[in-house]
């Protein structure tokens, strides 16, 4: 399916093509380039994707944005960064989807994913996401260029690590239905304090559409802070929770084998469904996706359906088993990102999983001065999990190690490499395993040793 042409392109750039060619994709990663997709050659301080020209044609590019003169069919621009932009507003003016926007400091990627799965059940193929956690400043544009024109839905996350990147994203996106998933330690090293954070998370709601919806958690001390960031744009406010008073409201949650049945009173009505993902946050998360379904006009139904079959995400909540000698170990990802919220969270999922349970858990990263008391803090979450062996992993991390000292078995390693060796010294049959840390110590590289012997069985 043709997503632009080279005159759509140069029309919305303000380009110059140097041939006709037709793209079915847009990426700037030459390493994702595929048939028939824009490669656009982006510059930065470390790299130029001009310098990858050659490797996106010969993987099959159409044509690409660029800022020099070049033999493979282009569009040429004075800056691809701002041509990205261009294209992204272009792709947004033209939709008559209805839009979402998604943020929060946790929960942020897992709930995209979700919504959009709940919408698309519906009308199949009908609803565009962000993939990945392209949430930033040159990812959300790209996932607005990608997005077809006769898309029906559109759920995109965006993110943001200081004040003021939000205001500029949600300018771009122009949402209809704008959510905050929650306020949580996260990036604190930028912020004076969590209500900066509240703060910075409520400029969603700047780039609100005229009738729009601000989707906001009920159950979190900064909610009466959000609305009032909310109410100058929003035509309307909805909150979820489980409090008494929220809009959309769990008054039952019940922790089952296929997941956790809610049921939730919404507005008027009720609905019964259940979350196929483990843990309370999900049960958040879960609440925050059916006030969205709603806003949105979607099947409230089909959306329970589509929730009760939610899988994990890679880096987010995925199980799988390792095969181990004599048996089986059952792994919980959640490698990808890490903050003190994201940490309970995730603790208490692995409480509820029988067997012995072994936590990996590496540093907390951009906690800024309070890192040594959010890290400390995870002792009680830990000793409350039944964890029988604490793999900690990073320097900052040694708070933690102090803080467990007597309480929980533990070893304090300084990589993940080191993690790795530590956990298959100790693993056994009947384990269950939670990885968690900050994404640039790499615990996925520990996660994907552990789940490439079940590819390696299974192969035998």
């Amino acid at each position: 399916m043709s997503l632009y042409t080279a005159a759509e392109i140069a029309a919305a750039t303000g380009g110059t093509a140097s041939a006709d060619f037709v793209v079915t994709g847009v990426t700037f990663d030459s390493r994702e380039v595929g048939p028939g997709d824009l490669f656009i050659a982006l510059t930065g301080e470390s790299t130029d994707g001009h310098r990858f020209l050659g490797q996106a044609f010969a993987q099959g590019a159409a044509g690409a944005i660029v800022s020099q003169p070049c033999d493979q069919p282009h569009v040429l621009v004075p800056d691809t960064m701002a041509a990205l932009e261009a294209l992204g507003r272009a792709a947004r003016a033209r939709t008559a989807a209805t839009i979402i926007g998604v943020t929060g400091s946790v929960g942020k990627t897992g709930t995209k994913e979700a919504l959009a799965a709940a919408l698309d059940r519906a009308e199949p193929g009908a609803t565009h996401k962000s993939v990945k956690s392209y949430n930033n400043h040159t990812g959300v544009p790209l996932s607005l260029a990608r997005m077809p024109a006769d898309s029906r839905f559109a759920v995109l996350e965006m993110g943001m690590n200081h004040a003021g990147e939000l205001t500029a994203l949600t300018g771009l996106v122009r949402p209809h239905v704008a959510i905050v998933t929650a306020v949580a330690p996260a990036h604190t090293a930028f912020f004076s304090g969590v209500e900066a954070i509240a703060d910075a998370k409520g400029e969603i709601f700047a780039g609100l559409e005229p009738g729009g919806t601000a989707i906001i958690p009920f159950d979190s001390p900064h909610r009466d802070r959000l609305i009032a960031a909310a109410r100058p744009y929003a035509a309307h406010i909805v909150t979820f929770g489980s409090g008494e008073g929220a809009d959309v409201r769990a008054i039952e949650a019940l922790p089952g084998p296929a997941g956790t049945f809610i049921a939730a009173q919404v507005g008027e009505r009720e609905l019964s469904f259940t979350i196929g993902q483990p843990g309370m946050h999900w049960v958040s998360n879960a609440l925050a996706i059916v006030a969205a379904v709603d806003a949105a006009g979607g099947d409230l139904g089909l959306a329970g359906l589509a929730l009760a079959d939610l899988a994990g995400l890679p880096g987010r909540g995925a199980r799988s088993e390792i095969v181990l000698p004599g048996g089986t170990a059952t792994l919980f990802d959640e490698s990808y990102n890490a903050n003190p919220a994201s940490m309970r969270a995730t603790l208490a999922v692995l409480a509820a999983s029988p067997g012995r349970r072994i936590a990996v858990l590496g540093e907390m990263r951009e906690l800024g001065d309070n890192s040594p008391s959010y890290h400390s803090g995870l002792a009680e979450p830990v000793e409350a999990a039944g964890v029988a062996q604490a793999i900690l992993v990073g320097e900052q991390m040694r708070p933690l190690a102090q803080a467990l000292a007597g309480r929980v078995d533990f070893v304090h390693v300084a990589d993940a490499a080191a993690a790795r060796a530590a956990l298959e010294a100790v693993l056994a049959p009947g384990d269950a395993v939670l990885i968690k840390g900050s994404n640039a110590l790499g615990l996925s590289a520990v996660v994907r040793a552990l789940t490439e012997r079940r590819s390696q069985e299974i192969a035998r």
